[in-house]
């Protein structure tokens, strides 16, 4: 049974730092660590927080309390865990259409850097040859994910270098005598299907040989979490043994021991993580009765942008006789984030909670209609701690220069 905050508890925090507010638990993410170590416990396998679902600092630390690594997906991302505390050979930093001066300040603080590009991978070897190992982000060619907008892998993916470009990589890799220690790939988010993990495991054993210094192959991410009721996430132990028979079918067959690396990121704090927000206006229409929420697409744009679906509750009567509702926002905009959702009948002042809320969610939001962003809020040992305040209006203004 999987470790969640009480209704009671998300009312309590809603009650202390108003709403919306930002609620994750960090037992909750401990959990999910666990389940990745017991799972691959019988592999050589390191995981890399991929930090750009939730960048809070505190959320950070407490990873590295946890034993886990960190990957980040800019420069600033990698600054933010050095301040964390991360040492820089447990961060993988995995560039992507970036000017290459972010790829030198990464060499500069001495993390783990994997180039998606045959134009940075040229530069990078003119600026340090192979006094600095670099890893390959390649695109495998995999149509894989929860729907298109988050597949990474596929054919006409901007991410990664083509399969059909790894003789160049060769040739520039020959000529400057590169030191290539890693291969890395990402094939998309919501992954359930153990087949395409497989099938990128097969992808870059295709192409490992050709590199005589490769010590880990990065599976990337992407691993399934439950959003719908009754959803199945991906099978991880099933995947841990999967992983476990190719890898050491490889050995056996090359004489070449490779670490695995994994970088999941929604599946750590993804379930961690509680919006709650207030019903402000019950408006009824000719077959629809809308719920206006203090929230909207600026703080949680999910279900706008890719059409996510969340678990929303009514936490103030749970009891309450089913009614259908379209739960909308305060946004001067379509922000709708449930059609003829079945909930507990609603009245003006109740409390709804968004699951699956530490993902992607705080991270994507924004100043839309010069609104505030809501508060974090860390339930750490049955406390709760304020790790991001609310903005004020200062906040608004404070990167704005008034020259007329």
């Amino acid at each position: 049974m999987s470790i969640e905050l009480s209704r009671e508890a998300l009312i309590e925090v809603a009650k202390e730092f108003g709403t919306p507010v930002f609620i994750y638990h960090a037992d909750r993410i401990k959990e999910q660590y666990g389940k990745l170590i017991d799972a691959f416990n019988a592999v050589d396998a390191r995981f890399f927080y991929a930090c750009k679902a939730l960048t809070n600092i505190n959320i950070l630390k407490y990873i590295k309390s946890i034993g886990c690594h960190v990957d980040c997906g800019s420069i600033n991302e990698v600054l933010l865990a050095l301040k964390a505390g991360f040492e820089p050979k447990n961060i993988l930093y995995t560039s992507n259409s970036i000017d290459f001066s972010e790829i030198r300040m990464a060499q500069q603080c001495g993390v783990n850097i994997s180039i998606d590009s045959i134009s940075n991978l040229d530069k990078f070897a003119v600026a340090f040859g192979g006094d600095y190992p670099v890893g390959l982000r390649i695109r495998p060619d995999i149509m894989a994910g929860g729907n298109f907008k988050i597949s990474t892998g596929h054919e006409n993916s901007k991410f990664g270098i083509p399969l059909d470009l790894i003789g160049k990589v060769l040739e520039i890799s020959n000529r400057y005598n590169l030191n290539i220690h890693g291969l890395n790939i990402h094939t998309g988010s919501e992954i359930q299907d153990i087949a395409v993990f497989a099938k990128g495991i097969e992808v870059l054993f295709e192409i490992a040989t050709q590199f005589p210094d490769l010590k880990f192959l990065d599976l990337g991410g992407g691993f399934k979490v439950p959003y719908l009721p009754d959803e199945k996430g991906t099978d991880i132990e099933l995947l841990g043994r999967k992983v476990k028979e190719e890898f050491t079918a490889f050995e056996k067959r090359y004489r070449r021991h490779f670490q695995v690396w994994f970088e999941p990121g929604k599946y750590l704090v993804s379930e961690s993580g509680y919006f709650v927000t207030r019903v402000n206006v019950l408006k009824q229409s000719a077959s629809i009765t809308f719920a206006g929420i203090d929230s909207g697409l600026n703080h949680f744009i999910r279900p706008m942008f890719y059409g996510a679906y969340h678990r929303i509750e009514n936490i103030s009567n749970p009891g309450a006789p089913m009614k259908k509702y379209t739960v909308v926002g305060n946004i001067c905009e379509t922000d709708t984030f449930a059609e003829n959702r079945l909930l507990n009948e609603l009245n003006e002042g109740d409390y709804l909670v968004f699951y699956n809320a530490g993902a992607y969610c705080f991270e994507m939001s924004s100043n839309y209609n010069s609104r505030f962003k809501p508060p974090e809020v860390l339930m750490l040992h049955g406390r709760p701690l304020l790790i991001r305040k609310r903005e004020v209006w200062d906040d608004l203004l404070k990167n704005q220069l008034e020259i007329l």
